[in-house]
């Protein structure tokens, strides 16, 4: 198109310029991926599966959530053990931030825990629930 002459973006690291449309898209930066942070997953919901059990689906949003991890759910402050993660119906080794994905629980009932929870390792930093006297 003749109308069109080039795009550019300014970084700190340095200027891009290009012509094309894959240039530029090729050109964006992700976003760092905070797993040194510990672990916050918000629930989007919760299941019941038959022969599995209860399982939470979530995003992870800051940290790594592994099979064997001790997680806490705030604002409930209930407890529970992961057995298994998955995504797609893949087993996970390890679930990092962006990741949207179930992980089945032991001992913990539907009622315990529903959307809007927040799961955290219980052995770092825990999440912790809005009181009533915060603003928002």
């Amino acid at each position: 198109m003749p109308w069109f002459r080039s795009w550019k973006i300014i970084r700190k690291e340095g200027n891009v310029v290009g012509t094309t449309l894959l240039e530029a898209l090729d050109s964006i930066m992700p976003p760092a991926c905070p797993i040194e942070k510990p672990l916050r997953l918000s629930l989007q919901d919760v299941y019941k599966t038959g022969g599995i059990g209860t399982v939470p689906v979530g995003q992870v949003e800051t940290g790594i959530l592994k099979p064997g991890m001790v997680v806490i759910f705030a604002p409930c402050n209930i407890t529970a053990k992961v057995k298994s993660v998955e995504m797609h119906r893949k087993a996970l080794a390890e679930s990092l931030p962006g990741d949207n994905m179930g992980f089945n629980v032991k001992n913990v009932s539907l009622k315990d825990i529903r959307q809007g929870n927040v799961a955290g390792d219980s052995k770092n930093d825990l999440p912790l629930g809005m009181g009533a006297s915060s603003p928002g």
